[in-house]
């Protein structure tokens, strides 16, 4: 039997057919660490399960990664508020996240890589684009130019002059305001690593990039995510790999959200059901089939 899916870069319903015979590869995105997660958190976890054990069963070998963005400014955050270390916020909730794949019955990835144990290959990743001309530094920061790269843009049907400008689109050393931040300078109290520009941290994109490379090679045949990451985070992954000269995905796959009330599942929003309460009041096998029972691109509504 033929397996379909939707490609969000090219737009169309695709046959999948592997790029190596009987070996598929699969990137998804997985949790920024900074709370504990809501339904809508782990409905990617499920389809991208359910799209995992469709291929095992079809006789293919998978690997399957999915990465734990350890660090960020909401984690920073959370941890300064409770006066602990960034890690032990970052620990705890990634914790979580995994009791909660566990307890819905998700298979443990091959590989779940860190964001701060890949600085590293990160660095190597932004001193290969700065010397191709697609990444600049400035006062410790690090930039992608986005009009380097001519297919900025084309995954979420965008053009550049007509994108916002990015948060931190008055930074000193900016050349263009829709440039994207790859590495952070340190801000005086914060967590940092040393790399040839200064003491820092990652950008968001810029290790999920690194990663996808070093777990799968340059080429690779799915990468998936939530519809939120589409842009700016997929956009700026495809942009710094293909940039380097990579490959990288062959499909992707983005499942739409749960709402309640007709608004995405969100913290900032006071909407969320957490995992670990809904499990407690169901069977975490209905909570499972709720999520896996539609389409993994319809939106839900919880």
């Amino acid at each position: 039997m033929a397996l379909r899916f939707y490609d969000t870069a090219s737009r169309s319903i695709r046959d999948f057919v592997p790029l190596r015979p009987g070996k598929v590869g699969i990137y998804l995105c997985g949790a920024t660490v900074q709370a504990p997660p809501h339904v809508g958190h782990i409905r990617s976890g499920v389809a991208f399960d359910v799209i995992r054990r469709w291929l095992i069963a079809s006789g293919h070998d998978v690997t399957f990664v999915r990465n734990v963005t350890d660090i960020d400014d909401k984690i920073i955050h959370n941890a300064g508020h409770e006066d602990v270390p960034y890690w032990v916020v970052a620990m705890r909730n990634e914790r979580a996240f995994n009791r909660a794949y566990d307890v819905l019955g998700c298979l443990p990835p091959t590989y779940e890589p860190r964001a701060t144990g890949h600085v590293p290959e990160m660095v190597e990743l932004m001193q290969q684009l700065i010397d191709l001309g697609h990444g600049y530094a400035a006062q410790g920061d690090v930039y992608f130019d986005v009009r380097s790269y001519p297919g900025y843009g084309s995954l979420s049907g965008q053009r550049i002059d007509d994108m916002l400008a990015a948060a931190d689109s008055d930074a000193k050393g900016k050349r263009d305001a829709r440039d994207f931040a790859m590495w952070k300078s340190a801000k005086p109290g914060e967590p940092a690593w040393d790399t040839p520009w200064g003491p820092g941290r990652p950008g968001w994109h810029i290790e999920c990039s690194a990663m996808a490379a070093k777990y799968l090679g340059e080429a690779f045949d799915i990468h998936g995510g939530g519809l939120d990451l589409v842009f700016p985070h997929h956009e700026n992954e495809i942009a710094q790999s293909k940039a380097a000269g990579q490959a990288f995905a062959n499909f992707w796959l983005h499942n739409a959200w749960v709402t309640t009330a007709g608004e995405k599942m969100s913290k900032s929003l006071g909407n969320s059901l957490l995992v670990d309460q809904v499990v407690a009041r169901i069977r975490p096998v209905e909570l499972r089939y709720y999520l896996a029972g539609s389409h993994y691109r319809s939106m839900l509504e919880y």
